[in-house]
């Protein structure tokens, strides 16, 4: 049996954030810094990014983008195989937040979480495939639910503070939803995932674990975006120009191909390296940010919104994470 896509869905909160409201705030609540005025839309292109309610947890967000998924596709909750949430994001260090997901939605389901950074999504999906392939589960919903506006420094104490901490101004809460289910055709048709372990310590949000369990320092984004960059450059694409060579195939031949958005510049850089058609790509950055592993099927869904791919279309997930990760997906619709 395949895997097949049968549907997806993403929910952004209402609320948003611009980038000009991001550099007030910094300014306002911390005692020595300004940043320079319009300085995070000039060096990400990121106009605005979704903000969730003090009220709501990274769970929230994936029931949402679940809930759209299955009525999608006219399913109920109780008839899930299988719940798995990828994502970055937690509701707690225990127990999974796929259960939490899951007791929200109404589920009744072995579950369980997967956690790989902005590849978290994309993660889920390789083990929703594998589980489907072997045997041993038929309907399986991926979900996952991004909060990282709870980890974002808001106090620097000077421009040092500031680069450290800049990958938070760039990110965005959001949720999405795939279902994937059994099939005799189509589906996902090839794989591969990639790591440069090496480098993980180009970015962190080191709180929560054996390191750093209670000191509320290590409790914001920090990392060097020019070494992640530099880092995803060197390791990153061959295994994507290998998938082509492997499948016969070319850009051309999908009719998306969805890319982890960080930046608009970073972007280019990628879509020019492996020479992807401009018109392929869904750029969603502008207006939505960083949603980190919602970021793909973000993409599908907006793409499948705006009549871009559907049934039978082939499209291309490109994914790279902190840590260093690299993962690519084609699949048939």
């Amino acid at each position: 049996m395949r895997a097949r896509i049968t549907a997806v869905a993403a929910h952004l909160p209402e609320r948003t954030v611009t980038s000009a409201e991001v550099e007030a705030r910094v300014a306002a609540e911390s005692a020595g810094y300004r940043p320079h005025p319009t300085i995070v839309e000039r060096m990400t292109g990121i106009r605005a990014r979704h903000v969730m309610d003090d009220g709501e947890q990274a769970s929230d967000l994936a029931v949402a983008a679940a809930r759209r998924a299955l009525a999608e596709r006219g399913a109920e909750p109780a008839g899930l195989d299988l719940l798995i949430f990828g994502s970055a994001s937690q509701d707690l260090i225990e127990p999974a937040t796929a259960h939490i997901v899951a007791a929200k939605l109404g589920a009744t389901c072995p579950v369980f979480d997967v956690k790989n950074a902005c590849n978290s999504f994309l993660n889920g999906l390789q083990m929703a495939d594998a589980l489907i392939r072997t045997g041993q589960h038929e309907r399986v919903l991926v979900c996952t639910g991004e909060s990282p506006s709870r980890a974002v420094r808001w106090s620097v104490r000077d421009r040092a503070q500031f680069v450290d901490a800049f990958a938070g101004y760039t990110l965005s809460d959001g949720g999405a939803a795939m279902l994937v289910e059994a099939a005799p055709d189509g589906g996902i048709f090839y794989r591969d995932f990639a790591a440069v372990s090496s480098a993980w310590r180009v970015g962190t949000l080191p709180a929560g674990g054996s390191m750093h369990p209670r000191d509320p320092e290590f409790t914001y984004f920090s990392g060097d975006g020019r070494r992640l960059k530099d880092a995803f450059l060197a390791g990153g694409p061959e295994i994507f120009l290998t998938a082509l060579e492997k499948t016969g195939l070319t850009w051309d031949d999908f009719a998306v191909v969805a890319v982890h958005q960080v930046t608009l510049p970073y972007l280019e850089v990628l879509r020019s390296v492996l020479g992807v058609p401009a018109d392929r790509l869904v750029v969603t950055l502008p207006e939505h940010g960083n949603v980190a592993s919602a970021s793909l099927p973000l993409q599908i869904a907006a793409a499948r919104a705006e009549g871009r791919c559907g049934p039978g279309d082939r499209v291309a997930l490109v994914g790279l994470a902190g840590g260093i990760s690299l993962g690519v997906m084609f699949a048939e619709l």
